[in-house]
């Protein structure tokens, strides 16, 4: 019951911020509500706005977890932050601000989707979804490819994590070994869904036989 009022006392305080967010950058107070998004992040998860900021999504993670749980309800409000954030920069000519901030958001929330996190402010996946249509002007960094290999995976778009894991192969940042176990990743799936993924098998047995042979 106590965990329940906590989750539901935190949903309505998100929704009230987020909905004062969108106030003041309807009345371009731009640098208000960024000054208000550091405030929530200061104040809300015990870290502060500029630490939050400048860890990487696998460290906000660690700290995100107390006991072996992660504290998804926590990655889903600051992912949201983040792409307000990225929203108002953005309004501001802050290309780059932006960019690393949406990158932010997308991270967090594609971990939300692998590890199977419930929907608390909003659907991981359609923040992915949402996120991946802002960054489709960019040449995203490889780490961020690496994880969208898995996304696509999870989401059953075996074609969509061929093309990205060639994509890395080509830069040499992925290693042909590397590339192999994601083939045969893909042939554990029913073949159903690798049809339904766009990849049918012995399209990914031909790719694997290739890689192989080089």
């Amino acid at each position: 019951m106590f965990q329940r009022d906590y989750f539901m006392r935190m949903i309505e305080q998100m929704t009230e911020a987020v909905g004062q967010i969108l106030n003041l950058r309807r009345e371009r107070k731009h640098e208000d509500a960024l000054l208000f998004i550091d405030e929530l992040l200061d104040n809300k998860f015990r870290l502060s706005s500029k630490l939050i900021r400048s860890l990487s999504d696998e460290d906000l993670i660690q700290m995100m977890t107390t006991n072996g749980v992660l504290e998804t309800d926590h990655l889903q409000a600051i992912a949201m932050l983040m792409k307000q954030d990225a929203e108002i920069n953005a309004d501001l000519g802050r290309e780059d601000e932006s960019f690393f901030a949406y990158l932010k958001a997308l991270h967090l929330s594609v971990r939300l989707v692998l590890a199977e996190a419930e929907a608390t402010f909003a659907d991981p996946r359609e923040m992915v979804r949402e996120l991946m249509e802002k960054l489709l002007p960019y040449e995203l960094p490889p780490k961020s490819k690496r994880l969208l290999i898995e996304w696509h995976m999870e989401e059953g778009r075996f074609d969509s994590a061929e093309n990205l894991m060639y994509e890395l192969l080509e830069d040499h940042i992925l290693s042909q070994a590397e590339a192999e176990a994601l083939y045969r990743r893909m042939l554990l799936q029913a073949d159903e869904r690798l049809e339904a993924g766009g990849l049918p098998r012995e399209e990914i047995k031909q790719g694997l036989a290739e890689l192989i042979d080089k």
